[in-house]
């Protein structure tokens, strides 16, 4: 599944990754790459624990595109 992850650094240098589709589902890291880890992590255990409580699985981006002929 493909999410959309958010990346901004703090006033501080560190980055923050969050991933809007998860509400809540927020990490950081030293580096961007970090960061980007980090989150993966983050989401794993997300989507888990909603399949472990039966909650509905968010669309990943994949099946939120469409395309339109002109």
């Amino acid at each position: 599944m493909r999410y959309r992850v958010v990346l901004e650094q703090d006033e501080d240098g560190i980055y923050v990754a969050e991933c809007p589709s998860l509400p809540g589902c927020v990490s950081q890291g030293n580096t961007r790459e970090e960061a980007l880890a980090n989150i993966k992590d983050a989401m794993a255990g997300y989507l888990e624990s909603l399949r472990l409580h039966n909650e509905p699985i968010p669309p990943s981006i994949w099946e939120e595109t469409v395309d339109i002929a002109l």
